[in-house]
């Protein structure tokens, strides 16, 4: 399979910063290697320091939103599966307006569901699935090359488990679907019943339980192994049309055993050969 790693090194508007060194730590462990041994025609493709307002969170967020729209864009149209290695969540706005897809399934311990209005924080990355949904930033994320948001009913949120309340109100009314990472396998039927839709697959990596590996400082207890995380995301990839993938939030000062690139290097292995299997 012809696959493009693009890297988007920023961690809310910082370049190269905190979870904004997880991308090049990834790709520094061999990963390259590993997938061209596999039989993967890699091409790597980095955005760069993009936007005009470097450290601001919110202008250059979106900027880097777009450029990975172009750079996803340009290795859909070349048949190459785009994968985006990131700091931030929000960047898999700019993976789901490149793949033009239509569904979108969020690994995260988070619900990444807040709003301006909503935010306790006003964490911009804690914003990123409700502004792929559409819930807020309309205007901003209307000037992503070729964004449409992705109706909220055909969005799976798996293993959520650290919710603000605002989050927990809000999916009491939208229709979400909530999934422990050990059922997603046996639910994808019913969550997509056609398995035709183009389907972004979003991976926060602080999804994995911290007392088996530490990927951030927002890790809290509780999430799947990296085993069954590794079976949920084949089971989707036998299953749906996957149009391409984003890995986010780790940040090597909190891995100093050097463990996390070699756990998304299965885990991203194990996937292809499952999408490719089905091929």
């Amino acid at each position: 399979m012809k696959l493009t790693l693009i890297t988007a090194c920023y961690d809310s508007g910082h370049y190269r910063d905190g979870l904004g060194k997880g991308p090049e730590a990834i790709l520094a462990s061999g990963i390259i290697d590993r997938l061209n041994a596999s039989g993967h025609g890699v091409e790597i493709k980095d955005i760069g320091l993009v936007g005009e307002s470097q450290g601001r969170e919110i202008a250059t967020g979106f900027a880097v939103c777009r450029a990975v729209a172009a750079a996803v864009d340009i290795a859909c149209s070349e048949q190459r599966f785009p994968v985006v290695l990131t700091g931030n969540c929000l960047t898999a706005a700019g993976a789901v307006a490149g793949e033009q897809s239509k569904a979108i399934i969020w690994f995260d311990q988070h619900g990444d569901l807040n709003t301006p209005e909503t935010s306790p924080y006003g964490f911009l990355d804690g914003m990123a699935l409700a502004t792929t949904l559409g819930l807020c930033w309309r205007p901003i994320a209307a000037s992503i090359p070729g964004f449409e948001p992705v109706d909220p009913s055909r969005c799976v949120l798996v293993d959520a488990r650290d919710l603000d309340a605002d989050e927990i109100e809000l999916l009491e009314d939208l229709p979400v679907a909530q999934v422990a990472c050990e059922d997603l396998g046996k639910r994808l039927d019913d969550l997509f019943p056609t398995g035709k839709l183009r389907t972004h697959l979003h991976l926060d990596l602080d999804i994995l339980d911290p007392d088996n590996i530490r990927v951030n400082r927002y890790a809290t207890k509780g999430g799947p192994s990296p085993q069954t995380l590794g079976k949920a995301l084949c089971d989707t990839a036998r299953s749906l049309e996957i149009s391409g993938l984003t890995i986010s939030a780790y940040d090597p000062e909190f891995d100093p055993d050097n463990q996390v690139p070699m756990v998304v290097e299965h885990l991203l292995v194990d996937f292809l050969a499952a999408k490719e299997a089905i091929q």
